[in-house]
Parts: structure tokens; sequence; C-alpha cells
């Protein structure tokens, strides 16, 4: 259904919600480079004009990425709870902004929504609010986590440590880790971005983690930001491993760009909880996004950068996270 406006002298027509949502992105050279972006000042704010008005309701009735192709579609669109939207559901977007805004989007109720929120229906609202308005909102949620220790209460910032050293030494990782511990940092992981992705060395560095962690009695997680699929193997042959770490994208083709699908996902999930390392929590998944990884792999369908993010971050909501990193 092709949606329309008028604005500056001009009938303004978008022939479908992805083309509405793709105009009404601030600019990015990314959507550019796709040709997605809007062409002026002008079409954005006709596009951010007709999104405020569009009915939630629309989101659930139109894929974005179609569902017989896209795993990620099917994931968002089958654990989509329509009793949890239901405070909302009549609402447009621009009216779904202003409630947020409200006093009504309690901490309470914003976590009692989140279940039947799509990405979508996310990425729209946060193309017609102000940074303000974003951190308005995100001031009234709290997402925690646990482990070895508990992320993400409110009030609370805490940090990553990555030790890494050029060649995987273990002496030069072992000497950044104190350095930084000496600093204060590591409460939220302690994690080394290794240079090779070998079984061998992925072992030999969550070991030499969790020997410093465990001697210094530190009570925080450990990962090696290898492959997910290393983890898995390391899992099996014993090594200590915290969190599981793995970079995901918003569409089942960009994944496999990552050498991933949602069934090795969960295949690691239950690999590391096997493990019972967590003291306080069992969050052991510990994921990155970037914006612009389902363009570089040909693989956003059409769909704008923003919005393919906020998928990402559907497939990280699947699983009992940790972390989840923007990059």
């Amino acid at each position: 259904m092709p949606y329309t406006t008028s604005l500056g002298g001009t009938r303004w027509r978008f022939p479908h919600l992805r083309d509405v949502l793709a105009k009404a992105s601030p600019a990015r050279s990314g959507d550019q480079l796709a040709g997605l972006a809007a062409g002026s000042a002008l079409e954005r704010h006709a596009a951010q004009r007709v999104l405020a008005d569009i009915p939630l309701a629309d989101f659930l009735v139109t894929d974005l990425v179609p569902y017989e192709e896209d795993e990620v579609t099917r994931l968002i669109q089958d654990q989509q709870d329509a009793a949890a939207l239901a405070p909302v559901a009549s609402l447009t977007v621009g009216e779904f902004r202003d409630w947020l805004l409200s006093d009504a989007a309690d901490r309470n109720s914003l976590a009692a929504l989140a279940a039947g929120l799509t990405p979508e229906m996310v990425a729209g609202v946060s193309k017609i609010m102000r940074a303000q308005d974003l951190m308005a909102v995100a001031a009234k949620c709290e997402n925690p986590v646990a482990f070895r220790n508990s992320l993400g209460l409110a009030g609370r910032l805490s940090t990553r440590l990555q030790p890494n050293h050029p060649t995987d030494d273990s002496r030069g990782i072992a000497a950044s880790l104190l350095d930084g511990l000496l600093m204060g940092s590591g409460d939220a992981v302690l994690g080394v971005n290794p240079v090779t992705d070998s079984v061998e060395d992925y072992s030999r560095i969550v070991r030499l983690l969790d020997e410093l962690r465990t001697r210094l009695d530190i009570p925080t997680q450990t990962c090696c930001l290898g492959h997910v699929t290393t983890a898995i193997r390391a899992i099996e042959g014993g090594a200590p491993v915290d969190l599981v770490f793995q970079s995901v994208a918003g569409s089942e083709k960009a994944n496999r760009g990552f050498g991933i699908s949602l069934a090795v996902l969960r295949e690691a999930h239950e690999a590391a909880r096997s493990l019972k390392r967590g003291t306080v929590g069992d969050h052991v998944m510990y994921f990155e996004t970037g914006q612009g990884a389902a363009l570089s792999a040909d693989a956003h369908h059409g769909v704008d950068q923003q919005t393919m993010e906020t998928r990402a971050y559907a497939v990280a909501r699947a699983f009992r996270r940790a972390m989840r990193e923007t990059g």
C-alpha cells in the first residue's frame, strides 16, 4: 500500500513501508550507497510525517524482509506477543512516541511491553524522536543481566577490559590485563579479541584469563572473542568458557556471511550454559552488532541500516545474552 502526503507544494509518495522507514532515517552514508536515503531534507521530513501517522498494526501485517525467505523475520514474527502489545496496539507511530514520553510509560510498563514490540516498530518510532527523547525513554528502562556479577542496573556503569596482543602472546595479554585492572576496568568482561581463530589459541587464552581471574579473585566474567563455532569446539575440549561471543546481523543472509545461523547460536548457547560457570546468573552470550554489516554482505533486502540494526537486536534478544555491543 503506498503512503502519501503533501508538503512544500509537492505530493510525496512512498510505495512501501520500507520506503517510508528508509526515507525517514537520519542521513547515513550507508543508506546513500544503497540508494535508500531521502534525496533531500524536505523528503526526509515528508517521510517522517507519513511515518508518524502509520498505525503500529501495519507493522504486523507488512514484511520488510519476506517471512518465507528469512529466519530472522520468522523469529521476530513467531515470538511477537500480541497480548503484551495490547496496551498500545491501537496507536500510530506518533501516538506511540507520545506515550513513551508520558508518565504512563514507566519501568514496569516498558518491561511488560517489550515482548509485544517488533524491531521495525522500534526503528520506526526512533526515527521521529530527538536524541533527548531517546535518552528520556532509555532512562526509564532497566535490563539487568548476570553471570558472575550483575550488569545493567540503574545508575551503574560497567566497562570492558580488552587486553589484546598483536601475536596473542600470553605474557603480553597478562601484562595488559593487569594494567587495565589497576585502572579499575573490567567489571563488565575481561575479553581478548584474538589474532587467530584456532581452537588451540582460543582455549589457551580463556585458560589464561580464567587463571588470572581466579588467582586475583575478581567477580567478573571472561571471553575470547573468537568465532562461535570455535567456542563450541573449545567447550567440547574442556576449555573454561564463560561468555560466547559472536557478531550478528538482522537478516539470515547477512548472518550466513558471518558463518552462523540461529541454530548455531542455539547450539553455542546451550553448550555454554551446560558448563554452569555463572555464580549469580546464566547469561552467557556476548553479541556484537554493527550498522552496515547487512549492506556490506548485500543482504539488507532494501531495508535501511537503522531498521536492520534493530532486527539484529531481535536476534540478541532471543538468547539470554550477557552483553551486546553496537559497532
